[in-house]
């Protein structure tokens, strides 16, 4: 098992800044990758970003140029920066952790965290 811990979450103007933190601890030996994928009241859970063990990452067409999602590997804990926030990313945000292929386009969550609310509202 791969336990997640999420911190960061909270409430921002639009064009604000925020940054998600997710700590993994358990059997880190059996994923390869980690993401992070969210759910807006009503609609479905949609991939944000995900990011390799060797560091290649994938983003959601949305959230490209404004998100970075970036990873620790001695502490076990991923990032994610997401800049120029608008309503639209209002959600509640998962850290997963799972398999994919080299470049991380494939990404197979396995583990989820508990989630955190992010809110972009005026």
């Amino acid at each position: 098992q791969v336990q997640l811990v999420e911190a960061g979450g909270g409430l921002v103007q639009p064009g604000g800044s925020l940054r998600l933190s997710c700590a993994a601890s358990g059997k880190i030996r059996s994923i390869n990758a980690m993401g992070w994928y969210r759910q807006a009241p009503g609609k479905q859970r949609e991939k944000v970003a995900a990011i390799t063990s060797g560091g290649s990452t994938n983003y959601a067409h949305s959230v490209k140029g404004r998100f970075t999602i970036s990873r620790d590997n001695a502490n076990n804990t991923v990032y994610l920066q997401m800049n120029s926030l608008k309503p639209d990313d209002t959600a509640v945000y998962y850290c997963t952790a799972g398999w994919a292929d080299n470049s991380g386009t494939y990404y197979n969550p396995r583990y989820w965290g508990q989630g955190t609310q992010v809110t972009a509202s005026s």
